[in-house]
């Protein structure tokens, strides 16, 4: 889900905005582009999922005028390309959204965080935790990286979604609304996590190389 339109007051704008400014500036010191540079079918892979997320953002609901429902797939991303990829091409289809005419250029700040940066740095724990601390299976993998994660970040992008309303917004409406759609979250997490469960599972089948975070010796080759 992201906003649409804005009922957050300025403050939270601005802070929300310099957050993910500084997580980029982050980002770049990791130059992330030269994995790219030096690699050219990842570059494709790379460009082609991101084309495909800004396609498949075009299918939401749109439950209010300021909010938007849609499949978010930063799960998909950081697993297929680790955390520095994946925010990059987050970063890349909300300003396709912005240009689009689809989403507001002050909520850039915002909808990067409720959709890239939270989900993110959720999935990259459970990611980190599963590659570290459990036993190198796939059926793990991507059972709780895949599947487990997918659902928890989409509940954590929603609960942060509500929570900027809650805090940042003046207008009585949109806080009714925010609390009645966190009731909702639940019903939203299984359709992100079937379908991102589902898509990890046939590129690790087919290409488990494509997949980043995964490494196919460790958990298939020593089994």
């Amino acid at each position: 889900m992201s906003f649409a339109q804005s009922v957050l007051a300025p403050w939270l704008l601005v802070l929300c905005a310099a957050l993910c400014i500084g997580l980029l500036a982050w980002v770049a010191t990791l130059r992330p582009w030269l994995a790219l540079v030096d690699d050219t079918a990842l570059q494709h892979r790379w460009l082609a999922a991101t084309m495909g997320v800004i396609l498949l953002w075009q299918l939401r609901a749109q439950a209010v005028d300021w909010l938007t429902l849609h499949l978010v797939f930063t799960t998909l991303l950081l697993l297929l390309f680790k955390a520095p990829l994946a925010l990059l091409s987050n970063v890349m289809v909300n300003v396709a959204m912005v240009a689009i005419g689809r989403n507001e250029w002050t909520l850039l700040g915002v909808n990067v965080l409720v959709t890239g940066v939270v989900p993110a740095i959720v999935v990259g724990l459970i990611w980190r935790f599963v590659d570290r601390k459990l036993p190198d299976n796939v059926m793990l993998f991507m059972f709780i990286c895949g599947f487990f994660g997918a659902a928890v970040a989409t509940l954590a992008g929603g609960l942060t979604a509500v929570g900027l309303i809650l805090v940042g917004s003046q207008d009585a409406q949109a806080v009714l609304l925010a609390k009645e759609y966190a009731m909702f979250l639940p019903l939203l997490m299984p359709s992100e996590a079937f379908i991102t469960g589902m898509l990890l599972i046939i590129l690790m089948v087919y290409h488990p190389d494509w997949v980043a975070t995964f490494n196919d010796h460790r958990h298939i080759d020593r089994q």
